[in-house]
C-alpha cells in the first residue's frame, strides 16, 4: 500500500459518531450535539487542501483505504473516488456510504459510516482533545 496523505484532527466532548451514512472531519473548532457524523474537529486539511496526487487518484475512481488511529485504537474503511467529485470545500471532508456527491464529499460508497467505527476509539475522543491521525492509502 502506498500512503497518499496524512491528516490530523482532534476529538471533542460532543463526538458521538452515531450517523448511519457518513463520517465527517472538519476544520471548524467546535462541534454541537447535532453533528452526529463528526469524528474530529480542527482538521489540518479539508477537501480543497488535499494533495494533488491524492485528488488525482480520487478523480481516477481509485479504491482508497482510510486508516484512523487514536493512541492505541485503530480502525479503517475504504471508499471510492469519482471524476465527478469537486473536492473544493474549504472546511470539511465527508466520507459517504452512498454515492451522493457535493463539494464536501471526499469518497463515496464507503464501507463504514461513523456508527460503524470502533466504539472504544470513538469513546476515547470524547474524554479530551485527543489527536486523530487519518492516513489515505491505495494499492494502485
Amino acid at each position: 500500500m502506498t500512503n497518499l496523505e496524512k491528516i490530523v484532527a482532534f476529538g471533542h466532548v460532543n463526538v458521538s459518531c452515531i450517523h448511519n451514512s457518513t463520517i465527517e472531519i472538519t476544520k471548524e473548532n467546535y462541534l454541537t450535539s447535532k453533528g452526529t457524523c463528526v469524528l474530529g474537529i480542527n482538521s489540518s486539511k479539508a477537501c480543497s487542501d488535499l494533495d494533488l496526487k491524492l485528488k488525482q487518484k480520487i478523480w481516477d475512481g481509485a479504491r482508497i483505504e482510510v486508516v484512523i488511529q487514536v493512541e492505541d485504537f485503530k480502525d479503517n474503511f475504504h471508499g471510492f473516488g469519482s471524476k465527478l467529485l469537486p473536492l473544493s470545500h474549504e472546511s470539511d471532508l465527508v466520507f459517504r456510504k452512498s454515492d451522493f456527491i457535493c463539494d464536501r464529499t471526499v469518497l463515496i460508497n464507503c464501507s463504514k459510516s461513523s456508527s460503524d467505527l470502533n466504539r472504544n476509539l470513538v469513546k476515547s475522543l470524547t474524554s479530551s482533545n485527543k489527536e486523530i491521525k487519518l492516513t489515505f492509502k491505495t494499492t494502485i
